[in-house]
């Protein structure tokens, strides 16, 4: 963000405003890690803030401060409806464009006349904010958060509430500190977080170990249906919805199986393919290391996008024949 849009979004918010804050849908620990820390940092400043999350996020995430305090959209549609169109300003984090809220909150969104500050890190950003602070080069939206708030001259302002919410963005889009975009100003920063009293250790143990016995059990499925494609450096993982249905699958529960792909050697392109009947789509994750763009890969093939190592997409096909058609691109792709 330059020079003008700092100074610009520091007079909006010189006087309490009433401002609602978006992740996108399915929120990760850095979509409701940004998302609560700012909603906390603007409460400081005595604006009417709110958080409306596109849906629900994941139990995993439910111990961050105030997340109980965050409207859902697809469960009182209305409600969120009349915030947004009250709301003085929106800001959108960890998403840089409107289809990532989902089909059912987009159209509103789109509907409004609303000044809007964009905060992400990804790829592309679309043209919908009026203000936009994009930098691929951050690991997550919550560095970016803790970023925002030094340049507007507040960082004084940040407490262990906030830093809490800002470390687990932090960790859990760093890989717990292992991806490229990992820097030493990201450790800097939090080394902050932690002189500011942030409980790390505890942290970590929310985040990565309170699973239930169903979700090692999927896990455990998860990793049997693993596939390897070795003279293409490729694998991937398939999950049905009757798989899904047999673990008792809660939202949150395939967090993070995609990684284990990646854990074998000589292997840099992984993806996992989770069936939703109820949606009708297979909902796709990308991982890879190197060179390998899976965000291009996964725009030019799967309506999808991301990072460089780390993306997202869909497909309206049955599990089976998705499944076929990645093997065919992988194929000529990776030649």
């Amino acid at each position: 963000m330059n020079a003008l849009d700092i100074e610009a979004v520091k007079a909006l918010l010189a006087s309490p405003k009433k401002i609602t804050i978006i992740p996108h849908r399915n929120p990760d620990g850095d979509a409701m890690g940004s998302t609560l820390a700012l909603y906390h940092f603007l409460l400081k400043q005595q604006h009417d803030a709110v958080v409306v999350s596109p849906n629900e996020f994941p139990d995993f995430l439910a111990w961050l401060p105030s997340s109980g305090k965050v409207m859902v959209f697809e469960k009182n549609t209305e409600n969120c409806t009349r915030r947004l169109q009250e709301s003085d300003l929106i800001f959108a984090l960890d998403f840089n464009a409107l289809h990532r809220v989902g089909d059912i909150m987009e159209p509103t969104l789109k509907a409004l006349d609303k000044t809007f500050i964009m905060i992400d890190h990804h790829q592309f950003p679309d043209g919908f904010s009026k203000y936009t602070f994009s930098d691929t080069s951050y690991g997550s939206t919550c560095e970016m958060v803790y970023h925002f708030i030094q340049q507007l001259g507040l960082k004084s302002l940040i407490d262990k509430t906030i830093a809490t919410c800002i470390y687990t963005g932090i960790v859990t889009d760093s890989g717990s500190f292992r991806f490229p975009a990992t820097t030493s100003t990201t450790h800097r920063v939090v080394a902050d977080l932690i002189d500011l009293g942030i409980e790390n250790s505890a942290i970590h143990n929310q985040l990565f170990d309170t699973s239930s016995y169903n979700r090692l059990q999927l896990l455990g499925r998860a990793l049997q249906n693993m596939k390897l494609m070795p003279e293409y450096k490729t694998s991937y993982i398939t999950l049905s919805q009757e798989e899904l249905d047999h673990f008792n699958y809660q939202k949150g529960d395939t967090e993070g199986i995609v990684n284990y792909g990646l854990t074998i050697d000589g292997i840099d392109l992984t993806a996992i393919f989770i069936e939703n009947k109820d949606e009708g789509i297979v909902k796709i994750s990308f991982r890879s290391q190197g060179s390998f763009d899976v965000n291009q890969f996964s725009r030019n093939y799967f309506g999808g996008g991301g990072h460089v190592n780390a993306a997202g997409g869909k497909s309206v096909r049955p599990l089976q024949e998705t499944v076929a058609e990645f093997e065919r691109i992988v194929k000529e792709v990776k030649k």
